[in-house]
Parts: structure tokens; sequence; C-alpha cells
């Protein structure tokens, strides 16, 4: 008798940003959400550079070219806010 063994699958799917939450799809079907006052170039930025990401690192990783911001799904999954010096 097979048993299913379920994968865990890290990488994006899908991003949705509103004013206080971001949202990450992960492939294996979990979706990761942290407060968008983590993130001061994406809680700063407008809904059309908040909405212009794609993947990067494989996969494993979202980027913003409108703002330079780049954020891993091992972050997000640890729950690592942006560095210090993002906040002043």
């Amino acid at each position: 008798m097979g048993i299913l063994a379920l994968e865990a699958d890290e990488r994006v799917q899908n991003v949705h940003i509103d004013d206080d939450a971001m949202s990450v799809d992960l492939m294996d079907g979990r979706t990761i959400t942290v407060p968008l006052v983590w993130y001061p170039k994406l809680l700063n930025a407008s809904p059309e550079q908040r909405s212009n990401w794609q993947p990067c690192a494989g996969g494993y990783g979202i980027h913003w070219p409108d703002m330079d911001e780049d954020l891993s799904t091992e972050g997000l999954l640890k729950g690592s806010p942006a560095p210090r010096s993002q906040f002043k």
C-alpha cells in the first residue's frame, strides 16, 4: 500500500498586496501573510509598483523592479522583516 508523500515547494505562485498585508501563495498550496509595515519600500509604494513583481532566484524569491526590492520565500517563512536600515 502506497502512502502519498507531499513535498514542500516553496516557489512563488502569486503575490497579493493590500494596504495592510502581503500574501504570497506558494506552489505547494500554502499562503504566507505578513504585515506590510515590515517592508517599508512596499508600504510606501503605489499600487501599480506593488503589482509589478516577478519571480526571481529560481522562483524562491520575489523582485519588484520599480523599487529594486527583493524578498525570499525563506525569509518570509522565517518571519523576517526588512533590515532596520529600511525603517528610517
